[in-house]
């Protein structure tokens, strides 16, 4: 009776809840351009796989009196942490947590939130302030390692609160995804070199409605790149905002190329550094498209327009507008040749 009330619970939650506010993201999944809404609410089908089957339905809530790391999930006596929940979890069946508004997972050591159950979705509850929140303190090398295939989270915050931490979010499986995520330096504690990293693994990794806000002073502090992409086949970055003092690029790729990589602006997505490097994205000889409706935001009036996306191998998509100083109108002239018929 108990887990027919978790699954009668996570349909509810699975066709009410609003994730993730991207039309894109609601195209993508439900075919309709402008969504699906019931009674008005936007609509996520199909998270988690087949919920009707005979899957496992998890509760996390480290605010409720009766949750602990040994308790049975329900949602009367929720699992205080998602770890706790992933280490039920039954791989590739579609094993689904639900993550209540007002939880804080607190992350001290490197894979010391380790998502290693292929197959399972993690579902963030709440909005702004509400949602869902994993803080990494303590060591540089705490991090969220993603260590198995076909792996969703939605509407998580991740939160770096120590200074120098060296990645957030770890990726190292195939098929996973990132929806509706929002990735934070908070600037009076800590700040994060690389938030997002990947590895040859990552293949057809899939970044949608992603946010990132990073710190905005140079010094010490200063991160590299909001993600940093070594290798991996058919990744998708699209629908992203991001924000910080980027020392080398807001999305990088420099160390092993990609194939097929897709960076997309879907509606309208902006990086803005703080950085002199002036560098957007840097994907050096990896293989794939970069836009449309990207817009690079530059740190200073200075010869940099041309220098804000970078890949010689890629093809790039107008409009990918830049813009170097306030006060002044997005230029659309950048150092891509435009394609003739010669």
């Amino acid at each position: 009776m108990e887990k027919l009330k978790n699954v009668l619970l996570a349909i509810v939650f699975t066709f009410s809840i609003g994730i993730v506010a991207s039309q894109d993201v609601k195209a993508d999944i439900t075919r309709f351009p402008n969504g699906l809404s019931s009674f008005g609410v936007p609509v996520l089908p199909g998270i988690g796989g087949n919920i009707f089957a005979d899957v496992n339905v998890y509760w996390v809530d480290s605010t409720d009196a009766n949750a602990s790391t040994g308790a049975d999930g329900s949602i009367d006596t929720p699992f205080s942490t998602i770890d706790a929940a992933v280490g039920q979890c039954v791989a590739n069946q579609g094993d689904v947590i639900l993550v209540k508004p007002g939880h804080i997972e607190t992350v001290t050591a490197a894979g010391g939130l380790d998502l290693d159950i292929a197959g399972i979705t993690i579902v963030g509850i709440g909005q702004g302030s509400l949602r869902p929140t994993v803080r990494f303190t303590t060591a540089t090398t705490a991090d969220c390692d993603i260590d198995a295939a076909n792996i969703t989270i939605y509407n998580v915050l991740f939160e770096a609160r120590v200074e120098l931490l060296a990645q957030g979010i770890d990726v190292n499986a195939a098929d996973c995804r990132l929806l509706g995520i929002e990735t934070r330096d908070v600037t009076s504690v800590g700040s994060c070199t690389n938030f997002i990293v990947t590895d040859a693994n990552a293949d057809r990794l899939l970044i949608d409605g992603w946010k990132h806000i990073g710190t905005a002073t140079a010094g010490t502090n200063h991160p590299l790149t909001a993600i940093s992409l070594t290798g991996g086949d058919d990744i998708i970055i699209r629908n992203f905002n991001l924000y910080g003092n980027f020392a080398f690029s807001g999305i990088m790729a420099t160390v092993t190329a990609c194939t097929r990589l897709s960076i997309e602006g879907g509606s309208g997505s902006y990086i803005w550094t703080e950085n002199a490097t002036d560098s957007a994205i840097d994907v050096l000889t990896s293989t794939g498209r970069i836009g449309q409706n990207i817009t690079a935001i530059l740190q200073d009036d200075a010869a940099n327009i041309t220098e804000a996306f970078r890949g010689a191998s890629m093809y790039f998509i107008s409009p990918l507008p830049v813009v170097n100083t306030a006060g002044e109108q997005t230029a659309t002239t950048t150092n891509i040749t435009l394609s003739t018929d010669a």
